[in-house]
């Protein structure tokens, strides 16, 4: 377990990505082709992505068709700055999968913040940084799908358990969320616009050791039928 000093620097560090994700200058993403591109781990492009280290290093590298992260007592993320117009495209499809889980753990505390995957999508507060709110959709080792929290750090990141312990490991998944209707659920307000997408696998605060593969990223217009809120197994790409 850490130390008071240790969960104040977290924090700390926490608050230095979410300024540094929604500085000025981002990358606006037009719908007008349809489709939005966050990104094409698949054909091995990590393109606009930049990297962030909090504890450690967890090593992110492109195989199996994806973009695959082992972390051992670490936490660092790729993320890329990009404005996502929700009006338009609301619904975020991604893959994933996990190779090596994580033991039972009370995610709701700091000691227990820790997932063998996760991707965020971050909405600028602008110059009023304290203003920025995540959403951090989890693969979770102790919640049920469908949990939703806040972060054990800051209420301004809500956490949704997207798959958990019980799903198979090695296997890709195919997931999507209308992140605009989550927002209004989660923070209780409308928004238009997400200013960055980011990924983790972290093991800091437990430290353990996880394995986990991503998948492409990319936000759509709603269906008329409505999007899906679970996972689908899939074959692994390529």
């Amino acid at each position: 377990m850490k130390d008071d000093g240790s969960i104040r620097e977290r924090l700390r560090q926490l608050l230095l990505l979410a300024t540094l994700l929604c500085q000025v200058g981002l990358l606006t993403a037009s719908a007008a082709s349809g489709d939005v591109l966050v990104a094409r781990f698949g054909a091995g492009d990590l393109s606009g992505w930049e990297s962030r280290s909090f504890a450690g290093e967890t090593v992110y590298g492109l195989r199996e068709g994806g973009l695959c992260a082992e972390s051992r007592a670490s936490a660092s993320g790729l993320f890329r700055k990009i404005r996502i117009d929700l009006q338009q495209t609301p619904i975020l499809h991604w893959s994933w999968k996990v190779d090596r889980g994580l033991p039972p753990a009370d995610e709701r505390s700091k000691p227990g913040d820790d997932y063998a995957a996760r991707i965020y999508v971050v909405f600028s507060g602008g110059v009023l940084f304290w203003r920025t709110r995540a959403i951090n959709y989890v693969w979770s080792a102790a919640e049920r799908p469908g949990a939703t929290w806040p972060n054990a750090f800051t209420a301004s990141a809500q956490m949704v358990a997207v798959q958990d312990a019980q799903a198979a490991v090695g296997v890709w998944r195919h997931e999507s969320r209308d992140v605009r209707a989550d927002f209004l659920r989660l923070f209780g307000v409308d928004i238009r616009y997400a200013d960055a997408v980011a990924i983790m696998s972290d093991t800091d605060n437990g430290g353990g050791r996880t394995a986990a593969c991503y998948g492409d990223i990319w936000f759509q217009a709603a269906p008329r039928e409505g999007p899906r809120e679970g996972g689908t197994a899939k074959p692994a790409p390529g």
